[in-house]
């Protein structure tokens, strides 16, 4: 059986991912493609909790134990969602993976990327998305949209201007590094986006 294809959405907060997250899904679905949906961290019953633990505004750990206890979710969220469903054969799709850690953990916060490249290599044992769809916006959109919203921002969004400008920087850095991360400007119309989203994942399922 032909093996699966992976599909991560990265961005900083306020992106828009959520909305093309939903186009997605709706294009997966008028191709007949079978798919998983999941997230990070999250995706396991032990990473919802783990989840709920680091997204909590009193939470309070040091930023060691706050990247590992992202990779012990990813972990068990490879282990079993991810690598289950791809040998499958079916599509995965996740809304952030490891590069949200490179961007977050090591750009936000100033862990060496060396520390959590030591644990790619663990956890992941050579696992890397077929496609990474990077969401860009100028971060003064990006604040704008989390503030129109209703819910109540999590530790992450919480952060002051210059952590975001860190971890969109990261983000970008990344993406000039690895071909299989297509940076998507998200600063346009939803339709727009979505049509180069659709455009991407297009040329993805040729290419398999």
């Amino acid at each position: 059986m032909r093996r699966g294809t992976f599909i991560t959405l990265e961005g900083v907060d306020g992106a828009g991912k959520s909305t093309q997250l939903a186009a997605v899904r709706d294009w997966l679905a008028e191709q007949g493609i079978d798919a998983v949906f999941t997230r990070e961290p999250g995706g396991t019953v032990l990473g919802e909790k783990l989840r709920e633990l680091l997204l909590a505004v009193d939470t309070e750990v040091t930023l060691e134990t706050e990247t590992l206890l992202m990779f012990a979710a990813r972990q068990e969220h490879i282990a079993r969602v991810i690598e289950p469903a791809l040998a499958a054969g079916r599509w995965v799709v996740s809304d952030r993976f490891t590069d949200a850690t490179f961007a977050y953990q090591g750009g936000g916060r100033g862990l060496p990327f060396a520390r959590i490249e030591a644990l790619e290599d663990w956890v992941q044992q050579g696992l890397q998305p077929d496609l990474t769809l990077l969401f860009d916006v100028p971060l003064d959109v990006a604040a704008r949209r989390m503030a129109g919203g209703e819910r109540v921002l999590d530790r992450f969004e919480q952060e002051a201007a210059d952590f975001h400008a860190r971890v969109r920087a990261a983000y970008l850095q990344r993406a000039s590094a690895n071909p299989r991360i297509a940076v998507v400007d998200a600063n346009r119309s939803p339709e727009q986006v979505r049509a180069e989203v659709m455009r991407r994942l297009d040329a993805v399922r040729e290419r398999r």
